[in-house]
C-alpha cells in the first residue's frame, strides 16, 4: 500500500514536470507576431493640434505580419482595430468625447503581409491596436492575434501655455492675500471695507467671465459644426462611376457623429459580367472639406468580392470628404483608365460634458484661493514683524 502511494506520488511529480517543461518550451519558441513602425518615429509622434500654425500630417503606420522565422506572412488578411486611449475626467484631453472610443476598423488584403494607412492621432495617451492575422489561402498559417500600443505624448507647449496661466492666477490670488491681509477700516455704515469689497466685486466678475467663456465656446463649437452639417456643400463629383467596362462605387454613411464610427465602402465590378474585379488598386483620402490636412489614408487592393469596408470616427466635428481612386495593376489583363469616386459626409459635433468644463473651472478656481491663501500668510507675517 505504501509502495503504491509513493509511486503515484512520483508519477504526479514526473507528470508536473513534463506540464512544467512543455510550458517553458513553447513559451521559448518563436511566434508568429506584428512588427509595428512609425513614420515619424514613435517618440515624436505628437497629438492632432486644430490651432497649430503648420498643417498637421498624420502618422504613417507599417504592420509587418511575421512568421516564427522572421519571415513575412504572404497572402494573408489583416485585420486593424485602433482604439482611442481611455477616459480621464480629471485630466481632460482636447476631445473627451473622442477618449475611450473606436477610432478605426479595417480589414484589408495584404499580399507581402503588410499593411499600411496614414492616420491623425487626435488626442494623447496610450493607443491599442488590436491586430488579427488570417490566410487568405486556407490553411497556409495559423491565424493568431496581437495588441500593439502605441503611446503619444502631450505637446509642450501645451504644457508652457499652462504652466503661464497657473502663474497668472497665483499672482491675482497672492495680489488679493495681500490686500485683503492689511489693516482695513471700515467706515460708518459700510459693512466691509472698501479694498475688499472691490477685490470681491472683481473676483465675481472673474468666475462670472470664465463661466460665460467655458459655456459660449462650447455653444458656438456646436453651433459651428451644426452649420457645417446642414449648409455643407454638396460634391459635383459622383459617388459611381462607369468607365471602360468597369464600374467604381462608393458608399456608406452621410452623416456622422464625433465618437462613433461611421461605415463606408468600395464596391469594384465588371460591367460586363457583373463580377467583382479582385485586383484593382484602391488609393483612400479623408481629407476635411476646409482645409488641407489628411485624416486618413490608405492604399490596397480590393478582396475575392472586389470589396474594401471600413468603419473610420471623424473626431474634429467638420464635414468631411472621401476620395477614392481606382486604378488597374500593372499585370492585370483588364486596363482602365483610373476612376474617382467621392463622398462628402457630414459630421455632427458633440461638446464637451458638463462635468469636465467645471472640472477645469475647479482647478482655475483652487489655483486662484491657493494664491490667496499664501498671500494672506504673507501679508499676517510681515504685519506681525513690523509690529514686533
Amino acid at each position: 500500500m505504501f509502495k503504491s502511494k509513493v509511486a503515484a506520488l512520483i508519477s504526479m511529480f514526473c507528470l508536473m514536470g513534463t506540464v512544467f517543461y512543455g510550458l517553458v518550451v513553447s513559451s521559448q519558441t518563436p511566434q508568429p507576431s506584428i512588427r509595428l513602425s512609425a513614420e515619424p518615429p514613435i517618440s515624436q509622434i505628437l497629438p492632432f493640434e486644430a490651432e497649430a500654425s503648420v498643417t498637421p500630417s498624420p502618422v504613417k503606420l507599417t504592420l509587418q505580419a511575421l512568421d516564427a522565422a522572421g519571415q513575412s506572412l504572404e497572402n494573408a488578411k489583416i485585420h486593424l482595430q485602433i482604439l482611442t486611449p481611455p477616459k480621464n475626467p480629471w485630466f481632460p484631453t482636447d476631445f473627451p468625447i473622442v477618449e475611450g472610443t473606436e477610432l478605426l476598423n479595417l480589414e484589408a488584403v495584404a499580399p507581402k503581409g503588410e499593411l499600411q494607412i496614414q492616420q491623425m492621432l487626435p488626442i494623447r495617451g496610450k493607443y491599442q491596436l488590436l491586430v488579427e492575422v488570417t490566410p487568405s489561402v486556407a490553411e497556409a498559417f495559423t491565424p493568431f492575434l496581437q495588441t500593439l500600443t502605441l503611446s503619444v505624448p502631450e505637446n509642450s507647449i501645451k504644457y508652457r501655455n499652462f504652466g503661464i496661466l497657473v502663474l497668472v492666477l497665483f499672482a491675482v490670488g497672492i495680489g488679493g492675500g495681500l490686500v485683503l491681509g492689511g489693516e482695513q477700516q471700515i467706515q460708518e455704515g459700510e459693512i466691509a471695507p472698501q479694498r475688499v469689497r472691490l477685490l470681491l466685486s472683481g473676483a465675481i466678475i472673474v468666475a462670472i467671465i470664465s463661466l460665460l467663456f467655458i459655456n459660449i465656446t462650447a455653444e458656438l463649437a456646436e453651433s459651428h459644426t451644426a452649420h457645417h452639417k446642414h449648409h455643407a456643400p454638396n460634391s459635383e463629383e459622383p459617388a459611381m462611376l462607369q468607365s471602360q467596362g468597369v464600374e467604381a462605387r462608393l458608399s456608406g454613411d452621410i452623416e456622422a457623429t464625433v465618437g462613433q464610427l461611421a461605415n463606408l465602402a468600395v464596391q469594384v465590378s465588371d460591367t460586363q459580367t457583373g463580377q467583382p474585379v479582385t485586383d484593382a488598386i484602391l488609393n483612400i483620402k479623408v481629407t476635411p472639406l476646409e482645409d488641407k490636412w489628411v485624416a486618413f489614408a490608405y492604399q490596397g487592393v480590393t478582396d475575392t468580392k472586389g470589396q474594401l469596408k471600413w468603419e473610420q470616427q471623424f473626431f474634429d466635428g467638420a464635414p468631411h470628404k472621401v476620395t477614392v481612386e481606382v486604378s488597374p495593376q500593372p499585370q492585370a489583363q483588364h486596363q482602365f483608365s483610373p476612376l474617382k469616386v467621392v463622398k462628402e459626409i457630414a459630421v455632427e459635433g458633440v461638446a464637451p460634458p458638463l462635468q469636465s468644463r467645471l472640472i477645469v473651472l475647479a482647478y482655475f478656481t483652487s489655483f486662484i484661493v491657493l494664491g490667496l491663501v499664501i498671500g494672506l500668510q504673507l501679508r499676517r507675517r510681515s504685519v506681525w514683524r513690523y509690529g514686533n
